[in-house]
């Protein structure tokens, strides 16, 4: 027998074709995976045991089941201790290894959660979607021309698409008589149309009579308008649940516009059915009788619902449910008869009972049947809570609460109940006892410091340190996310010492020094004051003070706090204790100063700078805040006293800054000129110092030393943009624009990525009238950068028409994160489209995003000028005073300016305002 060749021989059992290089199908184009999958482990294995067991190699042998019969428990085969008993001392195990596994996981949850992120944006930027992959050729497009488009050549028909499409138009098709479809389509239909005489034209029956529709009708109209006149006369008192007067005419005209009458009646027929079924099989059920008397309530027969509960009621006559029901569908005489049956049947059932007072209406009987409850349930705290709020005598109220708590000792609002209204004295007792009984709950502590609080020794008796102590010691101690909870709730409630002293005992309770305790509780205190509950904030971050008592951080935490929602004195007292802890630290000490001058005078502000100048005798911050407060207050000779002792003492480059500044706000620009010539020898590497040397040369009006100013400047600074810019505009001013642009040419080469410098060309550009040219450095600007707002908002304002607008922004939205110049351009496109709830939105966006750029606020001032209420314009004034932003194009040139210098910022404000167009 000749053995057939390689190739001509069967593929073995479960062979698939490629599988070994990994090859088991085609891919999608969006790569989802494998076409089909390949055998599984578990059939590889079956196969390979098949053909070794065929071969003769090995035994085929079941690996799948490790578990020997040895090694089972005879009599439990799913676990040795499952029968054991579940104690006290293994639930504190389980709690203790829950907390352990708890604070593991948290101790480096920012890290891990930072290390995710990070890997995702590696993955996702390692693996971009095919959208993005194909988002630089889709935009390149644009530059494709009519003449090359139309070039393209026609793609192949590789589907069979188009002989499909030739196959379809080769069929034909042949118009079908009239005749022949109406004869089909009423083959199978029964007439209902009725002739003049009454008969139906096509409605035989089989036995040969015929039904008369019209005498149907006529009939049952009949009877329903005497059925509606009888009962519009009897029904001339309204009782509950029934109309007082009914129009059969025009009920009979309604029934021809109602829509789903016959199939809401269906509705109901199929479930009343469905419902008697489920009654008669099982009548014990009390669900089934509630649900059927409902549905005849929705059906509008109250009668039958009534009577459908009463049967309910004899056959279920221990659920307090169907008792109840069948109380609320009655009305109050024949409910107090309900009632007492029910109470008969379940004398131990609260609800009915309560259900029974609530019947009363003079509040002897209540009472009287509440005391009669009590009788058949003393031990019910339900009853008991009724009966205290029947009573109208404080001391009858006390009593009843006092012989409560005696049935009822660990019902913990009994007893809080019984504290407030006792004395002092007796509530302390109460709470004592309340204690002994409760030993479990930290309320009862909350409620004594309470009462200390109220009797004005909260600060003197420690209540929480010792509840503390003893909540530990019974294990009952709640987790700190429940004590600021507890604090908060104090806080709401009036009792302010007392959230103080929850925090102070219990914030640093289960955590430990290798915990991020700081930054935890800086997040507590955030979290509570989204909530409004400042005071507990305060708690958290005097807390967290004492354990840092020299973080930065903390106290400038603090400090906001009380800026925002706290007294003057309170933000005085803040930062006095954060430059005694932090006496070097010059950001406290000018705010110091800056808040006693604002609101205690100018004395106050030169006694804390003085304070400040013998801890930091060198400090540029405190010598320029100096001279900027005498200079304020109008005491010219004493700032240029202070600058010139600042020079010698402390002559950094911002003194020397200070110093031309100065004197440029003077209107000296000689002496200006003569300071920056001194600077410049100390700090040539100062752009600002040769700006300011420029501006004071355009000042004087003489461009040429300006313009050398400025050209030796980028020459000693490159990399400086604003000095670059001022060079440029220098040059387009003089008409220049041919050396404006070689000026930005040489900045793009030292600066390569600048949005700045590539706006500025741009601009330069189209205001030479080149808007071509402009149009093509935007695209090669934003193909270096396609992430600038101040590119897009350029391009979409000022290169584009206005029609393609909100496609451009839209655009630009998806591909630039959180950029307050494009936030703002998109609301300016809204304003001016007339959209302006959601042109404001965009600008409360853009300000929360960033609140230092000055220019947002100007747009919304602008914009709040024209449709705006004067409150509206006031809120925000005082929230950009208090920001005091400094950044903007537009807010510095008009902040800069030596006129403008010592303007408060609502006035910069509405100048930027003005100037924008």
């Amino acid at each position: 027998m000749s053995r057939r060749d390689f190739l001509s021989q069967p593929a073995p059992e479960n062979y698939v074709a490629g599988l070994g290089r990994g090859a088991t199908g085609f891919t999608t184009r969006s790569d989802l995976g494998p076409a089909r999958e390949g055998p599984s482990e578990d059939q590889i294995k079956a196969a390979v045991a098949k053909r070794s067991a065929q071969l003769g190699l090995t035994e085929a042998k079941d690996d799948d089941n490790d578990d020997d019969g040895r090694y089972q428990d005879p009599d439990n085969e799913v676990g040795l201790f499952a029968g054991g008993i579940y104690e006290k001392d293994d639930e504190e195990a389980d709690r203790i290894w829950k907390e352990v596994d708890d604070r593991m996981a948290k101790r480096r949850q920012k890290q891990r959660e930072a290390r995710e992120e990070a890997e995702r944006l590696e993955y996702e930027r390692k693996n971009p979607k095919i959208q993005q992959q194909f988002a630089g050729l889709k935009r390149a497009l644009e530059t494709v021309t009519d003449e090359e488009w139309a070039n393209l050549p026609d793609p192949k028909d590789l589907t069979g698409r188009t002989k499909r499409a030739r196959q379809a138009r080769m069929e034909r098709f042949y118009a079908v008589p009239d005749s022949v479809l109406a004869a089909a389509r009423d083959s199978g239909q029964f007439g209902t149309t009725v002739a003049e005489d009454g008969t139906a034209t096509e409605g035989v029956n089989k036995d040969g009579t015929v039904t008369d529709f019209a005498k149907i009708g006529a009939a049952r109209d009949k009877v329903l308008r005497a059925r509606l006149e009888q009962q519009s006369q009897s029904s001339s008192v309204a009782t509950a649940g029934s109309a007082t007067s009914i129009d059969p005419k025009g009920y009979l005209t309604s029934l021809s516009s109602m829509q789903g009458a016959e199939q809401s009646i269906g509705d109901i027929e199929q479930f009343r059915k469905m419902l008697k079924s489920a009654v008669d099989s099982n009548p014990k059920q009390a669900a089934s009788w509630i649900a059927a008397a409902r549905l005849e309530i929705a059906a509008g027969k109250p009668g039958a619902a009534r009577s459908l509960i009463a049967k309910g009621c004899e056959h279920c006559p221990k659920s307090e449910d169907i008792w109840l029901e069948n109380i609320h569908l009655n009305d109050n005489r024949n409910a107090k008869v309900i009632a007492a049956q029910a109470i008969q049947a379940n004398p131990h059932s609260v609800k009915l009972w309560v259900e029974a007072m609530k019947l009363e209406n003079d509040p002897r009987s209540k009472k009287k049947v509440i005391r009669r409850a009590l009788d058949h349930n003393q031990e019910s705290e339900a009853l008991w809570k009724e009966a205290v709020n029947l009573e109208e005598d404080v001391e009858d109220a006390r009593i009843l609460l006092a012989k409560a708590t005696e049935l009822i000792p660990e019902s913990l609002d009994l007893w809080l109940a019984l504290a407030r209204l006792e004395t002092p004295e007796n509530a302390r007792k109460v709470l004592n006892k309340a204690v002994k009984k409760l030993p479990n709950s930290h309320e009862l502590w909350i409620a004594a410091a309470r009462l200390e609080e109220q009797l004005g020794e909260g600060k003197k008796r420690p209540v929480m340190k010792n509840a503390v102590k003893f909540l530990a010691k019974q294990n009952a101690m709640p987790k700190r996310e429940e004590w600021i909870a507890e604090a908060e709730k104090c806080e709401e409630e009036g009792a302010v010492i007392t959230c103080s002293n929850i925090i102070e005992e219990t914030l640093g309770w289960g955590l430990d020094e290798d915990d991020d305790r700081k930054e935890l509780w800086m997040e507590d205190a955030r979290a509570s004051i989204s909530r409004d509950k400042f005071a507990t904030a305060r708690a958290i971050y005097a807390y967290a003070i004492r354990v840092f008592p020299n973080s930065k951080s903390l106290y400038t935490a603090a400090i906001d706090l009380e800026r925002n929602h706290g007294t003057k004195e309170d933000l005085w007292h803040a930062l006095e204790k954060a430059v005694e802890a932090c006496p070097h630290y010059e950001v406290f000490w000018l705010m110091l100063a800056r808040e006693k001058a604002a609101d205690a005078g100018v004395d106050e502000a030169r006694l804390v700078l003085a304070r400040a100048f013998k801890q930091n005798p060198d400090s540029e911050d405190i010598w320029l805040a100096a001279v900027k407060l005498e200079a304020d207050n109008g005491f010219i000779d004493k700032a240029r006293e202070l600058l010139k002792t600042a020079r010698q003492n402390a002559p950094t480059d911002r003194v020397w800054m200070r110093s031309v500044a100065f004197e440029r706000q003077q209107g000296d620009n000689e002496a200006a000129l003569d300071l920056v010539q001194q600077a410049l020898q100390l700090f040539p590497s100062k752009p600002k110092l040769w700006m300011m040397k420029g501006q004071i040369y355009e000042d004087l009006s003489q461009l040429g030393p300006a313009r050398e100013a400025y050209s030796t400047g980028v020459r000693a600074v490159p990399s400086s943009i604003p000095l670059w810019l001022l060079y440029s505009r220098l040059e387009e001013k003089a008409g220049n624009v041919v050396k404006a642009r070689s000026v930005l040419d040489r900045a793009r080469q030292a600066v390569p990525k600048s949005p700045e410098l590539w706006t500025e060309l741009i601009r330069v550009e189209r205001r030479a009238g080149n808007l071509n040219q402009a149009k093509s450095l935007m695209a090669q600007a934003l193909q270096q950068m396609p992430k600038s707002g101040l590119l897009w908002a350029e391009r979409i304002l000022n290169l584009e028409p206005r029609t393609q607008r909100k496609s451009l922004l839209a655009e630009a939205v998806k591909k630039v994160e959180d950029d307050p110049i494009l936030l703002v351009t998109a609301a300016r496109i809204l304003w001016a489209e007339r959209k302006l709830d959601r042109a404001q939105n965009w600008f409360e966006k853009a300000l929360l995003l960033d609140r230092d750029v000055g220019d947002t606020w100007a747009w919304y001032y602008k914009f709040l000028v024209q449709h705006g209420t004067e409150e509206k314009r006031a809120d925000l004034v005082s929230k950009c005073v208090l920001n005091d932003p400094r950044h903007g194009e537009e807010w510095t040139k008009v902040a800069k300016q030596p006129r403008n210098a010592g303007r408060k910022t609502e006035e910069i404000l509405k100048l930027v305002a003005e100037t924008l167009s």
